[in-house]
């Protein structure tokens, strides 16, 4: 028996749009799930709560909505079972719940499970390394018309990952809202720009740009499958390690 197929991974949020890709990837890799709940209760398996499913899982999986998320928490904490959050739209309250969390049990936090993405993360951080503050650094991102929080959960990703690449804290030196604008930009910031529209599973784009060069480091989604996947091998990861907070840079061992 291979551990793809040995080790169980219960699916909160299994009605959503990640929860089916989730399903779809792990039956083309033979990775079993041991139950998928929603909002209603169990969408597929015997399971109708996250209690429940996590006492019958090896691993959770959670991409359902900020609201559960304590209910999940508490859930894999009670039965000491690992647990990777994909949710986004957090609080700084449910941060400190993971942070919280952690200390007990594996806990991966990832606001995009696609390898590449994170692939991508690592890049940015190096090229802002290297580059430093002289470069103007701006992430462009665009999503699909149902998609509700700006920027992405990834754009502040690759945002975190220039800024830590240049010894900041993104919050520091974010330009979140440039509408409307008075001044010109100011060097050293680092700024968004979100686009909604159509079926986009998520284009993310990195700019580098200087006086007469510009570099650009980019990626793109053109299936959600890819999130599954990253998702899932996240999990058969996770279940063997030991607790702590990890990152998908973690299953990559960036």
């Amino acid at each position: 028996m291979t551990k793809e197929s040995s080790v169980k991974i219960g699916l909160i949020g299994a009605a959503g749009r990640m929860g089916k890709a989730i399903q779809e990837a792990a039956s083309q890799q033979d990775i079993q799930l041991s139950g998928g709940i929603g909002r209603k209760g169990a969408e597929f398996g015997s399971y109708n709560d996250s209690e429940s499913l996590a006492k019958a899982s090896d691993v959770l999986i959670d991409f359902s909505t900020a609201a559960a998320l304590k209910d999940n928490i508490e859930a894999a904490l009670h039965h000491k079972k690992p647990i990777i959050i994909g949710t986004t739209g957090l609080t700084e309250a449910d941060h400190q719940l993971i942070e919280q969390a952690a200390s007990k049990i594996p806990v991966i936090l990832a606001a995009n499970t696609s390898l590449g993405v994170n692939m991508l993360a690592a890049l940015v951080k190096q090229a802002a390394a290297k580059l430093g503050s002289d470069w103007d650094t701006e992430i462009v991102e665009m999503h699909h018309r149902h998609k509700k929080d700006a920027p992405s959960g990834t754009a502040l990703l690759l945002g975190r990952a220039a800024a830590e690449g240049r010894g900041e804290k993104l919050e520091d030196i974010a330009d979140l809202q440039r509408c409307p604008a008075t001044e010109s930009r100011e060097t050293g910031r680092i700024g968004f720009a979100s686009l909604r529209g159509g079926s986009v599973a998520g284009d993310h784009m990195v700019v580098f740009a200087s006086e007469g060069e510009r570099i650009e480091l980019g990626h793109r989604a053109e299936s959600r499958i890819i999130f599954a996947r990253g998702a899932l091998k996240a999990a058969l990861w996770l279940a063997d390690q030991s607790a702590g907070f990890y990152q998908i840079k973690d299953v990559l061992g960036l």
